[in-house]
């Protein structure tokens, strides 16, 4: 058997999650964390790529002895989170543990991934969310939350989405299913913009948070939103939003991958 680890992290400090040889990242922190844990090196894959600066309040990687499609280990899989977490950094954190197939895996077997990009709508900066939500001075009505979701429902469905992928991308298919797409305003203050789809390409929410944006400040119409997706080009679609305020906050696999 594999083990599935779900964990979350803070993201501000690393170079994403996958290892890079010019930085810290989350995945070189587990390779530690499993090697003194467990005793011996671990192949550790990941369910996302993530950039630098973005967190994730559920993440999942799938763990077995390197060179192997399995994990030995006397350690109940029930203990496994607190026994991790004790080498692990402060913003790193194991939740949970589960058994999964040898074949399982984390990436591939997916059902969907939800993302939340957070805003901090506010004159002044708030020093709680420095680093994890991006600050946008300019108030943000109610009128504009409405056309934000007016313009989010026309991503819902199979669409190709060329046109919210980072310049330079290598992937060739880019057609992806959004199961949901919404924006709302939380009791603190905080626009939220909730999306979850089978897949997403590189830099595709920030660049769905910052087409939002437009169309908050009415640069945009959401009325333009379907045509900038029909272009399949980049360049007529919005900014990319800062990393700072991407969570990765669900991932969901089928019921029977166990």
């Amino acid at each position: 058997m594999k083990v599935l680890l779900h964990l979350s992290f803070v993201g501000t400090e690393y170079c994403g999650y996958q290892i890079q040889p010019n930085g810290m990242t989350v995945q070189q922190r587990l390779n530690e964390a499993t090697l003194a844990l467990f005793g011996y090196p671990c192949d550790i894959v990941g369910c996302s790529r993530t950039d630098s600066g973005v967190h994730a309040s559920e993440f999942c990687v799938a763990v077995s002895k390197k060179g192997q499609n399995a994990l030995e280990t006397t350690i109940p899989i029930e203990r496994i989170p607190q026994a991790i977490n004790c080498f692990l950094p402060k913003d790193i954190a194991v939740f949970s543990a589960e058994a999964v197939d040898d074949a399982f895996h984390p990436r591939y077997d997916v059902h969907y991934k939800e993302y939340i990009y957070r805003v901090w709508n506010a004159p002044e900066r708030d020093p709680f969310w420095e680093d994890r939500a991006w600050h946008c001075p300019k108030p943000i009505t109610g009128d504009a939350i409405a056309r934000m979701n007016e313009a989010a429902k026309t991503w819902i469905g199979t669409q190709d989405f060329a046109s919210y992928m980072a310049s330079g991308s290598k992937i060739t298919d880019t057609t992806r299913t959004v199961l949901e797409a919404q924006v709302s305003r939380t009791e603190q203050g905080i626009i939220e913009f909730r999306v979850s789809a089978n897949g997403f390409l590189y830099h595709m929410v920030r660049i769905f948070m910052g087409t939002l944006m437009d169309v908050a400040y009415e640069k945009i119409s959401p009325g333009d939103v379907p045509t900038i997706t029909a272009a399949r080009d980049r360049r007529v679609a919005g900014q990319t939003a800062p990393a700072c305020g991407l969570y990765l906050n669900r991932v969901v696999y089928p019921k029977n991958i166990q």
